[in-house]
């Protein structure tokens, strides 16, 4: 038996936080329960949401086997009410059963930062998420299969960091003899999982392809493999295994190549067979998001061409999101894979930059997500 089912869900409404560009200083909304100010705890009504996503995953065909999170405290509060439920009913087992279930935390499906001259904070260690989520987390899981850089990333690079950790997961996932996959993570985290799960990478990056919403839920189903040794199939897809080398903590920026792009997809490759579907929130979609302009932290240290005015002001940088008003999610059924339009609004600010005008912009770069 080889994995069938992943399901990937975004965390839900969280506290805010802002960042100084030029200190790299970030500044929470609200503490931070693990006092991280870029890992705040979901706001009130992030909890409500996080109820009625746990109240969807105990209907889930195949039931969940194993589940792996970002470490980022919003992602496991998300799953808490649901995945306890799961766990006491004995529906999310692991492969290992008693001694090895539990969240596996995972680095590699965690936070997008932007390339930057300053260090991005970490998540918690797993000694302190262990003191907020006892009896959650797998004890046994302690090595991630990729560390980000604390430097940040470009958007091809972050692609590469979710094509191999994906790749890690349904492998030793293949070998465990389970149907069905858990994933909570972050909004570019979980648009980039829909691209290389079904290796469907648009021109511009910008496309709004995968949804996204605040505890929003999709399903990929496999296409086929048939793994020597293994059994199994599913579909009809690619069946040879590729060979990748591991990931070395002491090259923390150079991730293995997968090839996925082209229509390939991981292992086989998979199908989208639901799409971010928020019909289990009472409010329906909120803060979708996607990746519309390509920025990087580090052009602000970098020489510029003279002369060029230098303009003081308070300046605000926002990333899009979307958001789409229940009575707008009643009146449309969405495709799939293809969007409904949507009105976008802004979301994230920077305040006082010193910088030459107009700005450089770089290569494919950004700075925070969700």
């Amino acid at each position: 038996m080889v994995l069938e089912v992943i399901y990937v869900v975004r965390h839900g409404f969280r506290s805010n936080w802002t960042v100084n560009p030029n200190t790299g200083d970030y500044i929470a909304h609200i503490k931070s329960p693990t006092g991280i100010a870029s890992d705040p705890a979901l706001a009130s009504h992030g909890v409500d949401q996080a109820e009625q996503l746990g109240d969807l995953l105990q209907t889930l065909e195949p039931p969940i086997d194993v589940v792996y999170s970002s470490p980022f405290y919003r992602c496991l509060q998300t799953l808490q009410p649901g995945v306890k439920k799961l766990f006491e009913k004995g529906k999310a087992k692991g492969a290992e059963r008693e001694q090895q279930g539990g969240v596996r935390v995972e680095n590699g499906l965690g936070e997008f930062y932007g390339l930057a001259r300053f260090d991005h904070p970490s998540p918690a260690p797993l000694e302190v998420l262990h003191t907020h989520f006892p009896n959650l987390l797998n004890p046994t899981y302690t090595r991630p299969l990729l560390v980000p850089s604390t430097r940040g990333e470009s958007i091809p690079t972050l692609h590469d960091r979710i094509a191999y950790v994906l790749w890690r997961i349904i492998s030793a996932t293949d070998r465990s003899g389970v149907r069905a996959l858990l994933i909570s993570t972050h909004a570019a985290t979980m648009i980039c999982i829909g691209r290389v799960l079904t290796g469907e990478m648009p021109d511009n990056v910008a496309e709004e392809d995968f949804r996204c919403g605040t505890a929003s839920f999709s399903r990929f189903r496999r296409r086929a493999v048939n793994i020597p040794g293994m059994g199994g199939k599913v579909g009809s897809g690619r069946t040879e295994r590729e060979e990748v080398e591991e990931w070395k903590e002491n090259e923390p920026e150079r991730i293995p190549a997968i090839d996925w792009r082209d229509g390939n997809g991981i292992a086989g490759g998979w199908i989208c067979e639901i799409n971010g579907d928020c019909d289990h929130l009472d409010d329906g979609e909120e803060r979708g998001w996607y990746v519309t302009l390509c920025f990087s932290f580090s052009f602000l240290s970098a020489p510029f061409p003279s002369p060029l005015p230098i303009f003081h002001f308070h300046f605000h940088f926002h990333f899009h999101f979307s958001y789409h008003s229940p009575s707008l999610l009643s009146s449309q059924k969405p495709h799939p894979i293809h969007p409904r339009p949507s009105p976008q609004f802004l979301y994230l600010s920077f305040s006082n930059l010193s910088l030459p005008f107009p700005p450089p912009i770089g290569p494919s770069n950004t700075s925070s997500t969700s």
